[in-house]
This record gives structure tokens, C-alpha cells and sequence, in this order.
């Protein structure tokens, strides 16, 4: 079979499976695996040999591991210290530890069940990420303690696939400890780092210099590809340089250009890896000895579950419907189970015959994972009944100012009335911005703004000035039509998200109306022209007019805005008008 009859059927397989299977709620992890099954010796035999491509698709775990070392900066890593390397680190070990004793009881050797028991102590990054992401819940207290405790299984898999080589049967072992082998390895990782800090970023300015940015992108992939290189000629895994080569670069200026550029390939690769661990699975084992299969299953995702479950409790990090859902999104096996264990039998480590087990397991518990957590989310939510929060009582003090939401805008004007030493009341509709800003010292109270007792507990009666700083338009016109009611004495300055809600303010007779997005466009503009050629004076003119005209503009299709025909030739009126003044302006 050519290599382009090849490509055509892992494409072809890649196309339908993983749209598929990311529909069902399975993610993609699993679509290229079901792919790769189905198209490999254990399916249609469509491909019988998936060695061959299982060597050039390892370079999709190589490009991983450099965007690992990417994400890996050491200001990161402290401020995450607690999880990372409190939760994670713990993690890892206990689960190791208990993986490895219950292998242990189980009949397995004691060597192959403590080298076993680090493999399935990680989970899948990628699946993982992926599934939380896909959900939005990668912002939630489980999906943020999820990431920490990947974090350090990442960065634990990197000694794994060091180490692992080093304890086969093709390792010098039976003679003793190959020094030799050891020094050569400490001098290259060593090399690596000391000429990847003074080379690689003067390397990658010349290549952003040039001006092209495919040479920018081949650079990329020379340092990824050649640090891998070094590893693997030291004898070490070619991972172990990727991730090192990314760490190195992880506080340049270079790091977003990089994994921008570097993350279709590795997309690209890893998919194919996937694929081919696929094409290894030996699934004629499901049907040969299915109560084993499951058996392993089973053990390993309970016991995962029930040490991350606790573990999360203790380290309080968690509540219990956090925990659960902890749990049940980090039960499973990781794609890291699939590269160790293909180190493993390469270096005849661990039996085929454990191996080939040990491979279907990860992939029957990657495939159960989707399942558990909707079970984990369905449970946490009886177990945690969402609890209506109350509203906050504001302490009536007589302030002059009165802010009505405090997300981005209504923050900048607090924080510039604190050091002008002009006191305030904030209130906020959001419980979690409130939460969120209270940690930084803002005062500020959870109600909703558009009720008139709230109103009347946080002053408005003796304030001045309304702060209307709400984005959302209907939540704004509630808010505008209580305080005109009921307060009129109120000043009202009011953000407006577009002209739409502009002109909804000013049905109600708000004078002090601000779009906020206006003002830094103009600022913006400006900048642009003056880098265009255009003399200061002349780009300040031209928004100048601009900004008089749209003035004026706003107040003409105010009563017009109804009517969506008339806005559209109002708007083409106004800017052919504006078109002529400062074409008329620029010729006198």
C-alpha cells in the first residue's frame, strides 16, 4: 500500500469518527482511537502494520510536551503552588502507590506492579482539557483544581519517560549501572540547557527579523525537532528535550508566536498518534476475557476516584459536588499510559501479553469517562443544592456617589474616586464578581440595583450622582427607569453598550450618555493615522470632526431609531457629509 493510499484512509477515518464522536459528547480523544481500531489489523484490517507510522506519529507527543514546557513559567508555578504541588504531587504518589499494591495483590510481579502503578497514576491532559473546556467549566473550582493536579502529572511523566529505559532488559542493568550511559545523559540535558538559554532566542530574532513567517515556523519546528533529536542520541526520550527546549522559552517574548505556530502540528501529529494507538488496541480482547478487561477497569477508576475524592476534601480545595466531579473527570487513564507503556514493551519492561491488557483498559476508561462525570454532575447537583443568595444590606452611610455595576467600568471609575478620596456605594447583581473583587479590597454590595428598597439602604436618597455602569441592556433600562421614579433628583451618567442602547437612555431623558467603546476607538484611530504619515494635527482633526459629526449624528436618529430603513440612509448621509468636509478641509 502507497503512503498516499495511507494518508487517504487516516483522513478518511479522521473526518467521520471524530465529528462523531465529539457530537455524542465523547470528545476527539476517543474519535481518533475508535478510528484507529476500526481501520486497524483488530478491525478492517484497512492497515495491518501501524508500527511504522506509530515512530513519525510520536512526534504529536514531542510537540505536546514543548507546549507543556510552554505553559510552564515559573511565576505560574508559584502562584499555583498549593494545587500543583500540594494536590498534584500528592496525587500522584498515593495513587502510584495504591495502583501499584492492588497490581501487586492481583498476581502481577513486584517490579511490573510498581512500574504500573506511576503509568496509571496519570490521567489524559488532552481529554481531559478538551471535555471541561467544551463544558465551560474549566474556570470552575473542579475544573481549575483538575488542571493543577495535570500540571504535575505533565511535568511527573517527564522522569517517567527519562527513567524507564534505563530499567529494561536491553539496558546494561545485568552488568551494573551504566555510568557511561548516565553522564552522557546529565552532559547532553545539560548542554541543552545551557546552549538552548544563550542560542535559541538570538536564533528565533533572526528568524523574526526576516520578515517571512514560514521561516519563523520552520525555526520553531528546528528547536522542537532538534532538542528532541539530542535527547534521543543521548539515549533518552525525545519528549524530554521538547519539554526542556519549551521551558527554556516559556518567559521569551516568542512564547505565543510559538505555540500558535507549533499547535496545527501538533494537533495534526498527536491526532495520528492517537490513531495508531488505535490500531495497537487489541480489542479481540474484550471479547476473549471481557470480566478481566472490565475487572481493570473497574479497580483502577475507583481507586483513582476515591483518593482524588478525598485528597480534594482535605487539601479544601474543593466542596463535595466539586469533589465528586474532581473524581470522576480524572478517573481515567491518560494518552501518557500509551507512551510509557510503547517504552515499556520496546525495552521488554513489562510482558506483551500485560501490556496489550493494560492499553485496552486505558482506552475502555477514556471511553467511560464522559459517561461518569454527566453521572458526577447529575449527583453533585442533588448533593449541592444551589443555595438563593441573599442580598446584601449596604451600611446606608450618605455617600455622594452611588455605582451601579462593577465590572470593567464601574471599577476603573472606583478605583479613580479612591484616590481622589471620593467616597462611594457600589452595588453588583453578579455574586461572583462580588466575591472576586472583594478579594482585592473593593467594597462593594451584592444586590440588584433596579430594586427600591436596595436603593434606599445604599443612600440614594442623599446621594448626587447615579452611576449607571451596567453592560446589559434590559438590566440597565430597569435599573434607569427606578432611579428616575423614584430619585429624580439623581444625576445620571450612564454607560451604553451601542448606539442602540444609547438611544433606549435617552428615550428616558438621560443627558449623560457614554458607549464604551467610543473613546478608545478614536484613540485608537488616531494612533493609526499619525503611524500612517499623517501629521498629529491632522489626525486630531480628523477624529475631532468625526466625533462632533457622530454627536450629532446620535441626536438626529434618536428619533429615528425605530425605524431601521431610515437609520441606514441617515448613517450614509452622515458619512458621505463627513467624506466631503474633510476632503474640502484637506484641500484648503
Amino acid at each position: 500500500m502507497t503512503l498516499l493510499t495511507e494518508s487517504l484512509i487516516y483522513l478518511l477515518a479522521a473526518v467521520i469518527s471524530v465529528p462523531l464522536s465529539r457530537r455524542l459528547g465523547l470528545g476527539s480523544i476517543l474519535g481518533y482511537l475508535a478510528a484507529g481500531i476500526i481501520i486497524g489489523p483488530y478491525g478492517f484490517a484497512l492497515i495491518r502494520d501501524a508500527e511504522h507510522i506509530l515512530h513519525f506519529a510520536e512526534l504529536g507527543v514531542v510537540f505536546l510536551l514543548f507546549i507543556v514546557g510552554l505553559e510552564l513559567k515559573p511565576s505560574r508555578l508559584w502562584v499555583m503552588r498549593r494545587m500543583v504541588f500540594g494536590l498534584g504531587a500528592t496525587q500522584v504518589v498515593v495513587t502510584a502507590v495504591a495502583i501499584a499494591l492492588v497490581a501487586w495483590s492481583a498476581g502481577l510481579s513486584r517490579n511490573t506492579a510498581f512500574i504500573i502503578g506511576p503509568i496509571l497514576a496519570l490521567s489524559s491532559t488532552a481529554f481531559v482539557l478538551q471535555m471541561l473546556a467544551e463544558k465551560k467549566q474549566l474556570s470552575a473550582i473542579h475544573g481549575r483544581a483538575a488542571f493543577s493536579v495535570l500540571l504535575f502529572q505533565d511535568l511527573a511523566a517527564i522522569p517517567l519517560i527519562a527513567l524507564l529505559p534505563l530499567l529494561g532488559a536491553k539496558a546494561s542493568l545485568a552488568d551494573g549501572i551504566n555510568f557511561a550511559q548516565i553522564g552522557l545523559t546529565a552532559v547532553t540535558i545539560g548542554g541543552l540547557i545551557v546552549g538552548g538559554r544563550f542560542l535559541l532566542r538570538p536564533a528565533l530574532r533572526v528568524a523574526a527579523r526576516s520578515g517571512v513567517p514560514e521561516i519563523f515556523t520552520a525555526t520553531a519546528l528546528l528547536v522542537v525537532i532538534g532538542a528532541a533529536l539530542l535527547m534521543q542520541v543521548a539515549g533518552v526520550s525525545m519528549v524530554l528535550g521538547a519539554f526542556i527546549a519549551g521551558m527554556l522559552l516559556a518567559d521569551s517574548e516568542y512564547r505565543h508566536q510559538l505555540e500558535a505556530d507549533i499547535a496545527p502540528f501538533k494537533g495534526l501529529l498527536l491526532g495520528l498518534f492517537f490513531i495508531a494507538v488505535g490500531m495497537a488496541v487489541n480489542v479481540g480482547l474484550l471479547l476473549e476475557i471481557p470480566g478481566r478487561i472490565l475487572l481493570i477497569v473497574a479497580l483502577l477508576m475507583i481507586t483513582k476516584a476515591l483518593i482524588l475524592f478525598a485528597l480534594a476534601r482535605q487539601f479544601g480545595v474543593c466542596d463535595r459536588g466539586a469533589a465528586l466531579k474532581l473524581a470522576a473527570v480524572l478517573s481515567q487513564g491518560g494518552e501518557f499510559a500509551f507512551v510509557l507503556l510503547g517504552i515499556a514493551a520496546r525495552n521488554e519492561i513489562i510482558a506483551a501479553a500485560v501490556i496489550d491488557e493494560i492499553i485496552l483498559a486505558v482506552a475502555v476508561s477514556m471511553l467511560m469517562t464522559p459517561f461518569i462525570y454527566k453521572f458526577a454532575e447529575f449527583a453533585s447537583g442533588k448533593m449541592e443544592k444551589p443555595v438563593e443568595r441573599i442580598y446584601d444590606v449596604p451600611d446606608n452611610q450618605q455617600h455622594d456617589v452611588l455605582i451601579a455595576g462593577f465590572g470593567r467600568v464601574g471599577q476603573i471609575i472606583g478605583r479613580l474616586l479612591n484616590i481622589v478620596g471620593t467616597p462611594f456605594t457600589a452595588l453588583e447583581s453578579d455574586s461572583s464578581q462580588v466575591d472576586f473583587v472583594r478579594r482585592y479590597g473593593a467594597m462593594v454590595y451584592y444586590g440588584d440595583a433596579s430594586r427600591l428598597d436596595l436603593l434606599r439602604a445604599a443612600g440614594a436618597e442623599h446621594s448626587k450622582i447615579f452611576v449607571l455602569a451596567v453592560s446589559d441592556l434590559e438590566e440597565s433600562m430597569r435599573i434607569a427607569q427606578a432611579v428616575i421614579r423614584h430619585f429624580p433628583h439623581l444625576k445620571i451618567i450612564a454607560r451604553a453598550r451601542n448606539r442602540r442602547h444609547a438611544h433606549k437612555l435617552m428615550d428616558l431623558g438621560i443627558e449623560h450618555i457614554f458607549r464604551e467603546t467610543l473613546l478608545s476607538s478614536l484613540a485608537m484611530t488616531e494612533q493609526v493615522l499619525t503611524k500612517l504619515g499623517h501629521s498629529p494635527e491632522e489626525a486630531k482633526h480628523i477624529i475631532d470632526a468625526f466625533s462632533e459629526r457622530d454627536s450629532r449624528l446620535l441626536l438626529e436618529q434618536h428619533a429615528i431609531h425605530d425605524s431601521e430603513e431610515q437609520l441606514i440612509q441617515s448613517s450614509k448621509d452622515s458619512a458621505t457629509e463627513l467624506e466631503s468636509l474633510l476632503r474640502r478641509d484637506r484641500r484648503e
